[in-house]
């Protein structure tokens, strides 16, 4: 796929960190921030994901089915205790 040039402003510390990093990993600084940003979006979507799956587990049963759970549980205790082990 062919890259699509952007300009973006930076600290100069900043800039000289990252060119400093993209030289340490023998990577351009144009592949170092693809690198970076591939990161970011990829915890981003991770996080967002992780929030998904605690908002979907995050109800507590309602008494009726608290209920109905102790009535199953008593009901296979009982099945299970009359059986010849």
């Amino acid at each position: 796929m062919p890259g699509v040039k952007t300009a973006i402003s930076l600290d100069e510390k900043l800039f000289d960190r990252v060119n400093k990093l993209a030289h340490d990993m023998h990577v351009s600084r144009s592949r170092l921030f693809t690198l970076a940003v591939s990161d970011y979006l990829k915890k981003q979507e991770n996080r967002a994901l992780l929030t998904q799956l605690n908002q979907a587990y995050a109800d507590h049963p309602s008494d009726e089915e608290q209920k109905i759970s102790r009535h199953r549980q008593t009901k296979q205790r009982k099945i299970i205790e009359q059986e010849s082990w």
